[in-house]
């Protein structure tokens, strides 16, 4: 009775204790074929979420429909290592995953599911890789925009769309939306497709050189609205990876500008503007235009020390406490700048509406979302 009594005691002063200091869930670690994260309810969480490659990651909170969040990334491999500029395996021992797809039910605790594409990628644009998947539900199917490219192929890259009534797959081609051909806008890639409260849809694309433009979609969100055309340039030309948020009525078109893929030297950091119409112009909180090559407000950016190329983030999901989420990748100094991993941070907004994205840069670690039955 005696020994009982004190076990129970040590539990209880154990189970306080980690609920005053707060305990960190562990890196990712890969389970044969599929990727796990080390299965442990926290107070906190460390960065990465995702321990390997996962690039240009998007988000899909299907907790209404299926209990999950989704994450969905650039074509990546077995392996976790990203594939050859030229899209071919880095060994003839890795398999190409061509959409990978993680499922969760924090955020912060990750499984690999599968592979969107396991019949192969769309092949409308000749040798070339998935990019920058973007994920909506919409009218009972869940929609997909992606971009084909072909790195340094500034004329051979463009958006599509593919369907499926699972989000795991698998996901129908349509085909292409945009492109040089059809718009005449070089490096059409990076798709996010926004939904407006009056049901108009848009989506938002383009890459450096071009900037990021808009144009009218069908309430469908699978093809361009018969006679739209594109938007004037939204953002800097040294810009890309869009995602437009809207909230309190104000729009603020999100971007990456810089270097997305040169590890330690990766220039990439998050912008954005803001506008009162989702077609801009979109300018910053000193007045900026969001089009200026240098435009001084950063949301999150790195210093290459620990961390660095910090961008292309998904969309903002929030937890049940009110506080907003976000996905982005990032190089990590800690495995070596090898591979674009996923991070997890959190988006807080200046009293006057702007927003930052963990406290502005990189974080190992922070509490994590709360979720109410979060792991059931």
């Amino acid at each position: 009775m005696i020994s009982l009594f004190f076990r129970q005691l040590f539990l209880s002063v154990l189970t306080m204790a980690m609920l005053v200091t707060g305990c960190c869930r562990k890196p990712a670690i890969q389970t044969g074929d599929l990727l796990f994260a080390d299965i442990q309810d926290s107070i906190t969480f460390t960065n990465p979420v995702i321990g390997i490659n996962c690039p240009d990651p998007t988000l899909l909170d299907d907790r209404e429909r299926s209990g999950w969040f989704y994450a969905y990334s650039t074509q990546s491999t077995s392996c976790g290592c990203a594939v050859n500029k030229d899209s071919s395996p880095v060994d003839d021992d890795v398999v190409v995953i061509n959409l990978p797809i993680y499922r969760s039910r924090d955020l912060v605790e990750w499984e690999f599911v599968g592979d969107g594409f396991p019949g192969g990628r769309p092949s409308w644009v000749e040798d070339s890789r998935l990019w920058a998947p973007d994920i909506s539900y919409i009218g009972g199917k869940y929609v997909l925009h992606y971009a084909l490219g072909v790195w340094g192929g500034i004329f051979k890259e463009g958006c599509g769309v593919a369907v499926s009534d699972s989000p795991l797959g698998p996901f129908k081609d349509i085909g292409m939306t945009v492109s040089w051909k059809s718009h005449h806008i070089i490096n059409s890639i990076d798709p996010d497709l926004f939904r407006d409260d009056d049901g108009r849809v848009y989506l938002y694309w383009g890459s450096l050189g071009e900037g990021i433009h808009a144009i009218e979609m069908n309430p469908d969100g699978l093809s361009v609205k018969e006679g739209a055309k594109p938007s004037k340039r939204l953002s800097a030309r040294n810009s890309e990876a869009a995602y437009m948020h809207k909230r309190n009525g104000m729009y603020y078109l999100f971007a990456s500008a810089g270097t997305c893929c040169e590890g330690q030297n990766s220039t990439y950091h998050v912008i954005v503007g803001r506008s009162d119409s989702p077609l801009g112009p979109f300018k910053g909180p000193d007045g900026q235009s969001l089009k200026r090559m240098k435009y001084r407000f950063a949301a999150l950016k790195a210093d290459g020390v620990t961390f660095a190329g910090p961008g292309h983030h998904s969309g903002i999901v929030t937890d049940d406490n009110g506080q907003d989420w976000l996905l982005y990748h990032c190089y990590d100094a800690r495995n070596g700048w090898n591979g674009r991993l996923l991070f997890l941070g959190r988006v807080d907004w200046t009293e006057d509406g702007w927003p930052i994205i963990s406290g502005g840069e990189p974080v190992k670690e922070d509490e994590a979302p709360y979720f109410d039955g979060r792991g059931i």
